[in-house]
């Protein structure tokens, strides 16, 4: 009676034990098959992740292909020509649908009406000739990458445009504000030697600040109203020779050159400006800035931007010739003659 005792026990011990590998056997298999499933789903993912960057990479660079070209279209398109025409087209499809509609008369009022805005909105643009520029180094988002070197001027932020305050900007020019540039020129203690100056626009209240400031004379600024006045003070503090030179400190300071000023067009806010009239660029297409180059400018002929000029004006005008600083390589070459 035992035996059959102990017999029935171990076979249901081992039933209850299969029972219980079955049924972690069936939980294996359906992890195993979850798990199965989400790797198949992740390389998916992936692959569909791949695709997605490329893409994302070939919009890039198609965005940066239409943003260059729009850059080398824009001084070629004159904003005012582009108003005038599509409102020529709107005169057109509104008389066609007038002469339909209502009696020859209402059509004459019509584009009486069109031709006066015409006449009266381009009057906004500037009418002087198209301005040259330099297509200068972009980066992905299509903004100027700093700083923008333009011979002795070097650019290293355009500022804010204040459009709340009529000082801050003229007829020809803006004045924004924390807009900073240096420029090369003769220094304050040598007029023989050359001196790397700041130029800054800083706010000033009602009117602007304008700042230039030597590096070799830091706590001597010189500050003006205006950027001639501010341009005259260094001129004569570099020598009281120098007063005869007509200032000219919106092209000292680089707000006047023809790539800055695009640039500070087109910055935010110059729409609402009340004064200023828009300018007309286009772009060289012989004139590109790789990044790291220094084209020469024309204005560093005139003695009061260029150093270099600044020489040839006292030979000229004293009749003697200020003698430059020999160069490293011509120091060299005289000690190896001595020695």
């Amino acid at each position: 009676m035992s035996q059959v005792y102990d017999n029935y026990y171990n076979d249901y011990h081992k039933n209850a034990e299969m029972q219980q590998n079955l049924k972690y056997k069936k939980k294996y298999r359906k992890l195993k098959r979850i798990v199965k499933d989400t790797v198949f789903e992740n390389a998916a993912l992936c692959d569909q992740v791949a695709q997605m960057q490329e893409n994302l990479m070939l919009m890039k660079e198609e965005r940066l292909f239409l943003l260059r070209k729009l850059c080398q279209q824009q001084g070629e398109i004159d904003p005012g020509t582009m108003m005038v025409r599509s409102q020529s087209n709107n005169l057109n499809s509104s008389s066609f649908n007038s002469e339909c509609s209502t009696p020859k008369k209402t059509v004459k009022k019509r584009i009486s009406m069109d031709a006066s805005e015409t006449k009266v909105k381009p009057k906004r643009y500037n009418k002087t000739a198209r301005r040259a520029v330099n297509l200068i180094p972009l980066d992905v988002n299509g903004r100027p990458i700093f700083p923008i070197s333009l011979g002795d001027l070097t650019v290293y932020s355009l500022g804010e445009v204040v459009s709340d305050r009529i000082a801050y900007h003229t007829e020809d020019l803006i004045f924004p504000v924390g807009y900073c540039s240096t420029r090369i020129y003769a220094s304050l203690r040598d007029v023989r030697t050359k001196s790397l100056y700041t130029c800054k626009i800083l706010d000033g209240g009602s009117k602007p600040r304008f700042e230039i400031v030597s590096d070799n004379d830091l706590d001597q600024a010189l500050v003006g109203s205006t950027p001639d006045e501010c341009h005259s003070r260094l001129l004569t503090a570099i020598s009281p020779a120098l007063r005869s030179i007509t200032p000219r400190g919106a092209d000292f300071f680089g707000v006047s050159h023809p790539t800055i000023q695009n640039l500070i067009q087109s910055s935010p806010g110059t729409r609402k400006l009340i004064a200023y009239k828009q300018q007309r660029f286009e772009v060289g297409k012989n004139h590109v800035i790789e990044r790291g180059a220094s084209p020469m400018v024309e204005e560093e002929a005139d003695p009061g931007l260029g150093f270099a000029a600044l020489h040839k004006h006292y030979a000229l005008s004293n009749s003697y010739r200020i003698k430059e600083e020999p160069s490293d390589h011509d120091l060299l070459a005289l000690q190896d003659l001595l020695s």
